[in-house]
């Protein structure tokens, strides 16, 4: 019979067999040991590298040999946080679905690149843009990651402002991108460039500061914000920024934010996803001073502006790094609306910008209850969703709302949006549900007014109240000139809307005060 135990015990007295066994032990757990350097937020990200595992580990490498605690801190700061972070770009496809060589930025200037394309057009019949899509964990560069934190750092060292925090730093200086744009080498370019603003600062202050690179921008510049642009690029390369000199609000607040983080200047972009009172949104700008003090600048309208001129729904503060207490954080996004809900870092910083209060929303009753409602606002003829709350017994709690304002709660399921309870107006010191009364009716009437309405032949034109969805209270056509109209049987405590057939989608809802005077949102 054979004796396993003596087999076993000559087994474990072969030095070579002994040999090879602790070769393999320490070959499969040296990885582990290697691994286990890494905080676990930072080996949660790198495990989600795949094969570009090597380059992020390349970067770690050589912040920890700098043997400089920041620096190491920093480059796990940027890590940890960016398996959130991704590009949205393009390239040229021909009719076949063959890759077409071209890159704007190897030609002189914007207008080259665009007479060079078309000659490339000509060659390829059928040219289409396909979009991609890359992930900043799985693409990234280990030698970007080191330019960027050593160009960072010495932007943050030499700067005029020598009272940045180094929490301050590694949120607002130090990232490499700012929103979903293309991944460039920007830091040389616009340290070079935009030198002077520390001189300026050093003179002056960083907000007497401000004013002049709104100057600067309009001399090269262009917002051609009522422009769409047709390519599949939501936002513009740092370089492309440099080279097309021209994109809307949103690309300027991009260009602002590398603007000053070269400069070693604390810079965000704050969105604000749809105004209140008005139709579509806007981007601005956050940047922190000698004082440590929050300057809020507009570069995207006509003269320089540091305050919002109307209520927006929301405003938005984008950082690098993951908010815990984001939406995205506890709910699967395709169960979110798309927008800035989906993201996980950014911050609500509405009451910086406007007076905001809590609203306490009554939900209509209902046996199964999603547990997340969203907050909705009037923009663009439809509800928007811009904010969440958690449902609880037939009602939720929406924070930093702005006053003067109007919201309807609903539900997001399959893509839609369905009313969870009736309009809300959030006044300066209470709130009113407006549930329409259809037992108490009243006459409307609806007349010109300079500058906001003017009745047109040949228009049809209706007044409608929300119950659930827009109903109408009846429509005229213009074919004679009238300076009003009348509607009968307006129901008391509603929300209306006055629409007209040329609609440019401008119109804003309206309710009827006491007083019989309307006040509009």
């Amino acid at each position: 019979m054979h004796n396993q135990k003596s087999a076993k015990k000559k087994e474990h007295q072969n030095p070579v067999i002994w040999s090879w066994r602790l070769f393999k032990t320490l070959f499969f757990l040296f990885p582990i040991l290697a691994q286990a350097q890494y905080a676990p937020p930072v080996e949660t990200a790198l495990k989600k590298a795949g094969n570009n595992r090597s380059e992020l580990e390349k970067a770690l490498e050589y912040s920890n040999k700098t043997g400089d605690p920041l620096k190491i801190k920093a480059m796990q700061f940027l890590i940890a946080n960016m398996d959130i972070h991704s590009s949205s770009d393009y390239y040229w496809e021909d009719s076949a679905n063959n890759r077409i060589a071209y890159n704007e930025l190897d030609y002189t200037d914007f207008e080259q690149s665009k007479i060079a394309f078309e000659s490339i057009k000509k060659q390829n019949l059928g040219l289409k843009p396909k979009p991609v899509f890359y992930k900043d964990i799985e693409t990234i560069k280990g030698d970007y990651l080191i330019q960027n934190l050593e160009n960072a750092f010495k932007a943050w060292r030499s700067s005029a402002i020598k009272t940045t925090s180094f929490d301050d730093f590694c949120e607002y200086i130090l990232p490499y991108r700012v929103s979903v744009e293309p991944i460039q080498d920007w830091r040389p370019a616009y340290t070079d460039k935009f030198k002077w603003i520390n001189e300026q600062i050093s003179a002056k202050g960083l907000q007497a500061t401000l004013p002049y690179v709104k100057d600067n921008y309009d001399s090269w510049f262009v917002n051609n914000w009522k422009e769409k642009r047709t390519e599949p690029l939501p936002r513009l390369g740092s370089l492309q920024l440099l080279f097309r000199k021209q994109g809307p609000c949103s690309d300027i607040a991009s260009m602002s934010v590398f603007t000053m983080r070269s400069q070693g200047i604390p810079a965000a972009v704050n969105i604000i996803p749809f105004w209140a009172t008005a139709t579509e949104g806007h981007y601005t700008n956050t940047f922190f001073d000698e004082n440590r003090q929050m300057l809020n600048c507009d570069y995207g309208t006509k003269d320089f502006r540091q305050n919002l001129a109307r209520e927006p729904a929301k405003v938005i503060r984008l950082t690098y790094s993951k908010n815990p207490e984001t939406l995205a954080r506890i709910e699967d996004i395709s169960n979110i609306p798309k927008g800035f809900l989906q993201q996980q870092n950014y911050i609500d910083v509405t009451n910086d910008f406007w007076e905001t209060t809590t609203v306490k929303c009554p939900l209509y009753p209902t046996a199964a209850q999603p547990k997340i409602v969203y907050a909705t606002t009037f923009n663009g003829l439809a509800w928007r969703a811009f904010w969440w709350g958690k449902t609880e017994k037939n009602e939720t709690v929406f924070t930093k709302l702005c006053k003067q304002t109007v919201i309807i709660p609903q539900y997001y399921s399959n893509g839609k949006l369905t009313p969870a309870g009736a309009p809300v107006v959030i006044g300066n010191t209470t709130t009113k549900v407006l549930q329409p009364d259809l037992t108490q009716t009243s006459e409307v009437l609806i007349a010109e007014k300079e500058k906001y309405l003017k009745f047109k032949l040949g228009i049809t034109y209706q007044l409608l109240y929300w119950d659930n969805s827009w109903k109408t209270l009846g429509k005229q056509t213009v074919t004679s000139p009238v300076t009003e109209m009348k509607f009968e049987k307006a129901p008391k405590n509603a929300l209306f809307l006055f629409l007209a057939s040329d609609s440019r989608g401008l119109e804003r809802p309206f309710i009827i005060q006491e007083n019989g005077e309307r006040f509009w949102f």
